[in-house]
C-alpha cells in the first residue's frame, strides 16, 4: 500500500498518474455516476483506466461506456493481482462492505473522492489554497474526537485510503444520545426528509418529539413522506408533521432539480458547459439522477411562522439537502439567532462544505459548540456536524 502525500505524490490522483505511466492497470470497481465523475477527474490528470468489473455473482451483461463490465474474477485473470482497483459506489450495507474488503485484501483497492455536487475537486492544490480556512473551521471544534474526525477525513480525501476513512466512523446513538441530547426535544425540523426515515430514527431518541416540519421537494419522495405522516395518528405516535413539498433555500422561488425519486435526488445544478463553453468536470446526467424538473424553494424562517407560530421555538433542525446547505442555513437564520437549536448540518456534498459550513454557523450564531462525527460507510459521506448551545 502506497503513502500519501509526499512531495512527489501529493495526491493520490497524482500516484495514479505515475502508475498509469508505468503501464499499471487501473480499473474501476463499480459503473454509474460515481465511476463516471471518477473516469472525469482521470481523463483531467491523463490516467489511463483500462476497464470496469463488478462483483462475482453482479454481473448480469451490463456495460459501462461501450464496454461490457467484467466479474472480478474475470478482472483478476486479465490483469492478475497487481492492478489498481478504484472504487466507483457508496455503500453502507455490511455485506456490500464485505465484498468490498476481499477485493482489498488481493488488490491494492482506493475509494477516490469526488464531489456529490459541485465543481470542486478535493485535491492537494485544493488543500493548500484553503490550508488558512480548514485551520479556521478545525478551532471551531470542541473536542478531540471531532478534530481527530476532520483530521482523518482530510488524510483520506487526499489519499482515497479506505483504512484511513473507516477509521474515522462512529455511531448515530452516540451522536443523538451524547451530544445532541435529543431525549429533550419537542420540536423539529427536517430538512431534506426524503420519505421519513431520519425523523423515525429520531423518534427513537426523541419520545418527547410532538411537532416536526419536514421539507422534501421530490414529488416521489414527498408523496411516501406525506403517506407516512398521516398514519402516525393511527399507530398511537403523538407526533404532528408539517409536511411541506419544497426545497429549503434561503428565499422563495423556483429552482432546478433532478427527480431521481431516490435519496440522491439534488438541488444541485452543474450544467454540462460553462459560459465560456467548457464542459464541466462534473457535469450531471439524467441517466442516473433522472430529469430536471422545477420545484419550489422556500426559506425554514417562513415555513416555521406559517406551521408552528411566530413564538414556538424549534429544538433540533437537520439539514441534509444534497449541497444547498449553505442556502439553507441562510434561509433558517432568525430561527436560528432567537432559539439556538440544536443542528445537524450535512458537510460531504461539496469538497468546500468541511471549512465553509461551519465558518457560515459560526458567523450566524457564534454560541454553539460544534461536533464533528461520520457514519459508517464508503466513500466520506454522511460527514456530520453538530452543533448545540454553549449554555446547554
Amino acid at each position: 500500500m502506497s503513502f500519501f502525500p509526499t512531495p512527489e505524490l501529493p495526491d493520490l490522483w497524482h500516484y495514479l498518474k505515475a502508475a498509469s505511466d508505468s503501464d499499471r492497470p487501473i480499473l474501476l470497481y463499480g459503473m454509474g455516476n460515481g465511476a463516471d465523475k471518477i473516469l472525469a477527474v482521470c481523463e483531467k490528470f491523463g490516467i489511463s483506466v483500462r476497464d470496469c468489473f463488478a462483483s462475482d455473482g453482479f454481473v448480469r451483461g451490463h456495460s459501462f461506456h461501450g464496454r461490457r463490465v467484467l466479474s472480478f474474477s474475470e478482472a483478476r485473470e486479465n490483469y492478475g493481482d497487481g492492478m489498481i482497483v478504484l472504487l466507483s459506489f457508496a455503500s453502507s450495507r455490511p455485506d456490500v462492505l464485505e465484498l468490498i474488503a476481499r477485493v482489498a485484501s488481493v488488490c491494492e483497492l482506493y475509494a477516490p473522492d469526488v464531489p456529490v455536487c459541485g465543481d470542486t475537486l478535493f485535491d492537494s492544490a485544493f488543500y493548500e489554497a484553503h490550508k488558512a480556512d480548514f485551520a479556521a473551521a478545525r478551532a471551531l471544534l470542541s473536542d478531540d474526537a471531532s478534530r481527530k474526525v476532520f483530521d482523518g477525513i482530510i488524510d483520506y480525501k487526499l489519499s482515497g485510503r479506505m483504512d484511513i476513512l473507516r477509521a474515522t466512523e462512529s455511531s448515530a446513538e452516540d451522536a443523538y444520545r451524547h451530544i445532541l441530547h435529543a431525549e429533550d426535544f419537542r420540536t423539529a425540523a427536517d430538512l431534506g426528509a426524503y420519505n421519513g426515515d431520519s425523523l423515525r430514527e429520531l423518534m427513537t431518541y426523541a419520545p418527547l418529539l410532538s411537532q416536526a416540519i419536514a421539507m422534501e421537494p421530490d414529488r416521489r419522495n414527498f408523496k411516501k413522506l406525506s403517506e407516512w405522516a398521516a398514519g402516525l395518528d393511527g399507530q398511537g405516535s403523538n407526533l404532528t408533521v408539517h409536511a411541506v413539498q419544497a426545497g429549503a433555500y434561503d428565499a422563495s422561488g423556483t429552482l432546478h432539480f433532478h427527480a431521481s425519486g431516490n435519496r440522491n435526488a439534488t438541488l444541485c445544478d452543474t450544467p454540462a458547459f460553462t459560459p465560456d463553453g467548457t464542459p464541466h468536470m462534473f457535469a450531471t446526467s439524467e441517466q442516473y439522477f433522472g430529469k430536471t424538473v422545477s420545484v419550489t424553494v422556500r426559506p425554514l424562517d417562513e415555513i416555521r411562522r406559517e406551521a408552528l407560530g411566530e413564538d414556538t421555538p424549534l429544538d433540533y433542525i437537520k439539514y441534509d439537502v444534497e449541497g444547498s446547505e449553505a442556502a439553507a442555513l441562510r434561509g433558517s437564520s432568525e430561527v436560528i439567532r432567537q432559539c439556538t437549536p440544536a443542528l445537524l448540518v450535512s458537510l460531504y456534498h461539496r469538497s468546500e462544505d468541511l471549512f465553509e459550513l461551519p465558518l457560515l454557523i459560526h458567523k450566524l450564531c457564534p454560541d454553539y459548540r460544534f461536533y464533528l462525527r461520520r457514519m459508517a460507510g464508503i466513500p466520506a459521506w454522511d460527514i456530520n456536524l453538530y452543533c448545540v448551545n454553549k449554555d446547554f
